[in-house]
């Protein structure tokens, strides 16, 4: 996938555009960001991850989904290294996420995909509320978060996370969720959709 942040250009999306993102100038350099939960370049959305796979960084959506939780907890070192870095809180240029914002930004989708798979696992095609990334940056000043504070939410976080994913039965997989645009996952794409956020952010710090 071709993901125009991680060119370090800045773009900002609304969820329910995430078949094609619209870029914009930055006006507030607190705001900006890659790629966010669902960025994406203009020609190819971020949802072709789940069929396509990532040229980007490599992830291949042919994966057994029961491994999730493993998937995910083998992110936790990882993104420990990444914030016990000097470098954690400096932006390689101001229009690009330092490492410390990225790593907040993981630990926060942790928890909203934890919501959303409460929501397939609950309801019977529910419709997933909109979650603007940027905004959540910008309001929760990820820039002046402490590392080793964040290191240690991101472990709590995503080991939850995982533990839900091995919870999730067989006859489970196949539940949907939508967008209010109408876009559809399973449980079983969802898992993909969320793995590829989670590893591709750390190709994105250099980890």
């Amino acid at each position: 996938m071709n993901l125009s942040a991680c060119r370090g250009r800045v773009a900002s999306m609304d969820e329910n555009q995430q078949g094609g993102l619209a870029e914009r100038p930055v006006e507030d350099p607190e705001s900006a960001h890659q790629n966010g939960e669902d960025g994406a370049s203009p020609d190819k959305g971020w949802m072709a991850v789940v069929t396509d796979g990532c040229d980007e960084c490599g992830f291949s959506p042919d994966i057994d989904v029961q491994t999730t939780g493993k998937r995910v907890r083998a992110t936790i070192p990882k993104w420990e290294a990444v914030l016990d870095r000097l470098d954690a809180p400096r932006r390689p240029a101001p229009d690009v996420w330092s490492p410390l914002e990225y790593a907040c930004h993981v630990r926060d989708i942790n928890a909203l995909y934890r919501g959303r798979l409460d929501l397939m696992l609950a309801q019977d095609d529910p419709t997933f509320p909109n979650w603007d990334p940027d905004t959540v940056a910008v309001d929760s000043r990820y820039g002046e978060d402490d590392p080793e504070g964040v290191a240690e939410a991101y472990r709590r976080e995503a080991t939850q996370t995982a533990d839900q994913w091995d919870a999730v039965r067989d006859d489970e997989w196949g539940r949907r969720g939508l967008r209010d645009n109408g876009s559809t996952f399973t449980v079983a794409t969802l898992a993909v959709y969320f793995l590829h956020d989670l590893e591709h952010h750390l190709k994105d710090v250099s980890a």
